[in-house]
């Protein structure tokens, strides 16, 4: 099942960087700025591919925290409508349309979530049109609306959003969002609708074209996650940036060299196509080919799920995915994900098996169990993405 990230932001300056975090707390950006430093430190992070500059005219910020389910959910919230109305919602860069379920929606699965009333939005305009959208599970169909939305103290104007009139089935009947809000290239919305980044863009509501994902897999840390609009937070990850070139602007879609299992080529020995998606829970791959990896790790599938003994951690493989020349590496615990029940500890593997068709896939997806372990910087600018080893 799809699980999107959802996220909330604190305002970084009027016109600058926009940041969710849950502590508040000086960042080093923010030491930078005080010091003078912060446009070196731009420069040094490799961003003259295309000339970005810093001139945030405040220091205001605003700080929320970030709901972490379980490492495979992220929430946070958004308004949209004036007096505003608001919302949780999967920020996701495995789609590009924002929605939310519309007060006219029938489905059970709408009355478990808040719903929008356009009646009693000032700033609400028709647009009507009719929209359809399917996701990997979970599908919804609706009409399209026009209002302002609001991020956090970003208010873009004039954005189209879905209003689901009908979400059939038991996929967001039992989510904890309510709607979705897409971080795709504009070429996968549905309806021609303008993604909300790409008004963001527009309207000049970022001083930089780029958003950063942080999600927190720490069960000791206090922070959930937190994504920035306009840039990046090197506190959240260590060394240097690697860039990779984005191969077709749809999804975030980046070429992947190879993948190894305990540093032996396994699998795509001559390349193939992934996206960096925060909607995604999994690491997903073809069917067949995740089968195998299932069995080289040693999980074996218990009610839809595929299981490992939690003690036989220390003995199973490496899994390294090779992208633009680097391995990233996750260890038997980065991509299992373990709960307790009954007082036991119960393991299951972090892959799952997706048939993307032609012509967008085949496709591996580097979902949250990879993102969670890799900064992510998804860098509109220059059409490419940023991976580092996340801090805890």
């Amino acid at each position: 099942m799809r699980h999107l990230l959802l996220l909330m932001f604190c305002i970084w300056c009027a016109h600058g960087l926009r940041r969710v975090q849950l502590k508040r707390q000086k960042s080093i950006r923010k030491l930078l700025k005080e010091q003078g430093k912060l446009s070196d430190f731009w420069k040094s992070q490799h961003l003259d591919m295309v000339q970005y500059s810093e001139s945030c005219p405040s220091d205001q910020s605003t700080n929320e925290p970030l709901i972490n389910y379980m490492d495979v959910e992220y929430f946070g919230e958004i308004s949209i409508g004036s007096p505003p109305q608001n919302f949780t919602v999967i920020f996701d860069t495995g789609s590009s349309n924002l929605w939310v379920p519309s007060v006219y929606c029938t489905s059970n699965a709408c009355k478990q979530h808040s719903l929008f009333q356009p009646s009693t939005s000032n700033t609400y305009s028709a647009d009507g049109r009719p929209f359809s959208i399917q996701y990997g599970t979970g599908s919804l169909t609706g009409i399209i609306g026009i209002d302002q939305v609001t991020v956090e103290g970003i208010t873009v104007s004039n954005q189209q959003f879905g209003e689901s009139v009908t979400e059939p089935g038991n996929t967001f009947a039992d989510s904890g969002f309510d709607g979705i809000l897409g971080l795709a290239y504009p070429s996968l919305a549905v309806g021609g609708c303008t993604p909300v980044f790409d008004n963001m863009m527009a309207q000049n509501l970022v001083e930089i074209p780029m958003f950063s994902v942080y999600m927190s897999r720490n069960p000791d840390s206090s922070m959930g996650g937190e994504i920035i609009f306009g840039g990046f937070d090197s506190s959240h990850f260590s060394g240097d940036l690697n860039w990779v070139p984005v191969t077709n602007q749809g999804y975030w879609q980046i070429q992947l060299d190879n993948i190894m299992v305990g540093g032996q080529v396994t699998f795509c020995a001559e390349g193939c196509q992934a996206i960096v998606d925060t909607g995604t829970s999994m690491i997903t791959g073809p069917p067949k080919t995740i089968l195998q990896l299932q069995n080289d790790i040693g999980a074996t599938p218990v009610d839809g799920e595929y299981a490992v003994e939690c003690s036989n951690l220390n003995v199973m493989p490496d899994v390294t995915f090779t992208i633009n020349g680097i391995g990233y590496t996750l260890t038997p615990q980065q991509y299992t994900l373990s709960q307790q029940a009954d007082g036991m500890d119960f393991c299951t593997s972090g892959f799952q098996g997706l048939d993307i068709q032609p012509p967008a896939g085949p496709l591996w997806i580097l979902g949250d169990v990879f993102i969670g372990q890799f900064y992510s910087v998804f860098d509109r600018g220059n059409n490419r993405v940023g991976l580092a080893p996340a801090v805890p």
